[in-house]
């Protein structure tokens, strides 16, 4: 068995788009894990886990979702340079490079929301009306800003990159049907482009797309004022918005069949048996 099987269960997957999607994955098991639980026993129970587990949460609150828009930009970042630029994918988006990326986008959303939630950290029981209450309260402008920071920004970035991403896709797909001859070598590689690049272009797509569809409705709540969220249309948001990391396994799973293989290799066990990391997983 290999030393980083249960990251990947086989060399087959050590590629830096798997390594964001392992990282996306983390923060989607986080939401199920830490999250879901504490938000339920929040909303539905009175909470007894006292003032400093209220704040903890509120941190790891923030924490979480941000380092996932921080995924969500690196995997376009990662399929613009693939799709639009496949001459210079392999040098650029190394696997060191990668890993280097996805630690900076946990550093920076631990450190961004540590300045964003401090106060919450030091006074957590300044905002509790009573006992067994757990709130945050943000004030107007440290929201807007947390909004062009964590969403408006992002996503802005990442629908320019995708729509780059579907042009160029369209067009490789059309000359590939068409079985044009490129006359340099630029455009015989980028017209040759594999069309497992293509359709993970397609599938990062739709991942991104429901993450859209999840994530508008929260902030945009979240921008018309915090006293929405108490209401029942305020708790289906915040529904929708952890609902998107149980519906990222799914589409893993619909699109991609070396996922369904791996997970059935490490549900079985299989990757505790000797020479696992070589198993034919693609």
């Amino acid at each position: 068995m290999c030393d980083d099987t249960f990251l990947f269960p086989s060399r087959q997957l050590h590629t830096p788009t798997n390594i964001l999607l392992l990282s996306l994955a983390v923060s989607d098991f986080l939401v199920g894990l830490l999250l879901m639980p504490a938000e339920i026993l929040r909303n539905i129970h009175c909470w007894f886990l006292g003032d400093l587990m209220c704040s903890l949460y509120i941190y790891v609150a923030y924490i979480i979702p941000s380092a996932s828009i921080g995924d969500m930009v690196l995997i376009s970042v990662d399929r613009y340079v693939a799709i639009c630029h496949p001459l210079h994918y392999t040098t650029r988006i190394t696997e060191r490079r990668v890993k280097l990326c996805v630690c900076l986008c946990w550093f920076c959303s631990v450190f961004y929301c540590c300045l964003f939630v401090k106060d919450d950290l030091t006074r957590s029981d300044r905002y509790n009306s009573c006992y067994g209450e757990c709130v945050v309260v943000v004030d107007h402008i440290t929201d807007a800003i947390n909004l062009v920071m964590t969403f408006i920004f992002p996503v802005s970035l990442i629908i320019v990159l995708y729509m780059r991403v579907f042009v160029v896709a369209v067009s490789q797909a059309r000359a590939m049907r068409s079985h044009i001859t490129a006359v340099t070598l630029q455009c015989s590689v980028s017209l040759t482009a594999k069309k497992s690049e293509l359709k993970a272009a397609r599938t990062l797509g739709v991942l991104i797309f429901v993450f859209l569809i999840c994530f508008c409705p929260y902030y945009c709540v979240s921008l018309a004022g915090d006293s929405l969220f108490n209401t029942s249309s305020g708790t289906f948001v915040i529904f929708l918005f952890s609902l998107n990391s149980c519906l990222n396994p799914v589409i893993y799973a619909m699109f991609y069949p070396w996922f369904r293989r791996a997970v059935k290799l490490i549900v079985t066990l299989q990757i505790l048996q000797p020479g696992s990391c070589e198993a034919k997983i693609l």
